[in-house]
């Protein structure tokens, strides 16, 4: 029996492994592209990704963890030994780390937001002054770092006490609390006038709208939600006990993580329309379009903080997932104490944070292929690294990986369901992961 880390309960695997799919591209991302996208026709044709191509490659990631019993640069180490498939691995932690770098500076936007509602400061006389004081913070030198360090300080406090005392102690708090605050804002949004016309939005369906552009657009979202290809899975199911049913996780996370999405479009739609403001996708919905909104609600301070705390609790239940893939893999490889092990993340992740965020000001002149450190970070991981990993992780596990192993770890699973998994695996998420890849890169427009 391996003496390796492990989640206590079941309740704790679901929790952390939601935790790391659910982020701030649910809140941001999401609703405005069912929205644009044919509403409830992009959502079927979501859904049916998840579930086709989302759930097989989940189990894949799952099954490869528990069966190595390590990290995600050392598994496929174990279980390929003189092959090359370990590249899966340094692809997710190169991925993860990147992703990182980006990531942090935007979850300390989240907060800077927070610390305004708070001190009732966050709403602006008119609209261009709300977007001026975004782009005014966004690049200033100094401020937007002080968030940052205090968000690694958070992640190394959690991080550094372990997969049991840590990631699920803090995971079981943060999810339920993420749902709660949802729901409230969902309950309130639904009572507003308009909100039939915001939901009409995001759930007619418009069939006119699906060509191939829209079936692809879906697909990379099931495919990026669900942190495939991160080496997240991998490392968080090296933790799984074999207790543990691996398709009943994958189906469980993937539909919670599609309940987050749909109710941040049932919670956005109706306020947006309700208060006759359009809604934007990316960065602009969260620090501009939103407070737009609050500043005309009642108790507006209240639901502002309300909001960005949410947004905060996202982005962190996000940066613990993916700081955990690197730190699992530096602690066992150069023989660290975890918490030495997190303070060296820590500070690399640091570094190419605060590249990221003076992106925005002294470094905006800096360009590599014509894009700055913040949007170079994000392009390379989410177009490149992901795609690639996620293809490789795909013809490994289809076509390399032993049968009789990865059934093995799917534990009592029907034949079916069996054949069902391995045929997406084999099959249809390859070409899938190809199509995306041509797509998001340019090479190829459908």
């Amino acid at each position: 029996m391996s003496n390796r880390a492990q989640f206590a309960t079941k309740l704790g695997v679901i929790a952390a492994t939601v935790g790391s799919a659910v982020g701030l591209g649910n809140i941001w991302r999401f609703p405005y592209m069912a929205g644009e996208n044919g509403g409830g026709a992009f959502l079927i044709i979501y859904i049916c990704c998840v579930l086709v191509l989302g759930i097989p490659l989940m189990c894949a990631e799952f099954a490869i963890g528990r069966k190595a019993q390590t990290n995600a640069g050392r598994a496929l180490k174990v279980l390929a030994p003189k092959s090359a498939w370990h590249i899966i691995g340094y692809i997710g932690i190169l991925a993860s780390t990147l992703i990182l770098g980006y990531y942090m500076v935007i979850s300390g936007w989240v907060v800077e937001y927070i610390y305004q509602a708070i001190k009732g400061e966050l709403f602006a006389e008119s609209a261009a002054e709300i977007t001026n004081n975004f782009n005014t913070f966004k690049t200033d030198v100094f401020r937007p770092l002080v968030w940052v360090g205090a968000l690694l300080v958070i992640n190394y406090l959690i991080i550094s006490r372990g997969v049991t005392k840590g990631i699920e102690k803090a995971s079981n708090i943060m999810m339920p609390l993420l749902f709660l605050i949802l729901l409230v804002f969902c309950g309130y949004s639904l009572t507003l006038p308009g909100a039939l016309e915001g939901l009409n939005y995001l759930f007619n369906p418009d069939f006119s709208k699906i060509d191939g552009s829209v079936i692809l657009a879906a697909m990379g979202q099931a495919f990026f939600s669900l942190s495939i290809g991160l080496g997240i899975l991998i490392t968080y199911g090296s933790y799984f006990k074999r207790n543990v049913n691996l398709p009943k996780t994958g189906l469980t996370v993937s539909l919670l993580d599609v309940l987050v999405a749909i109710l941040a479009g049932i919670m956005i739609f109706p306020i947006t329309a309700s208060f006759g403001i359009s809604p934007t996708q990316g960065p602009d919905l969260i620090f501009v379009t939103l407070p737009n909104v609050f500043k005309q609600m009642f108790m507006a301070d209240m639901w502002a903080i309300l909001f960005f705390v949410f947004a905060g609790v996202a982005a962190l239940t996000s940066t613990i997932s993916l700081f955990e893939v690197a730190i699992a893999y530096i602690s066992e490889e150069f023989k660290l104490s975890r918490k030495k092990a997190s303070f060296t993340i820590m500070l690399i992740v640091a570094v190419l944070s605060i590249l990221s965020s003076l992106s925005f000001s002294v470094l905006s002149e800096i360009k590599l292929f014509d894009m700055n450190f913040f949007d170079l970070f994000d392009y390379f991981s989410a177009n490149i690294l992901l795609p690639v990993g996620g293809f490789l992780l795909s013809i490994y596990v289809g076509w390399v990986m032993k049968k009789k192993d990865f059934k093995a770890e799917l534990g009592e699973t029907s034949t079916l369901l069996y054949r069902l998994i391995l045929f997406s695996i084999r099959f249809i998420a390859p070409v899938a992961i190809v199509f995306i890849f041509l797509s998001i890169t340019g090479i190829f427009k459908f």
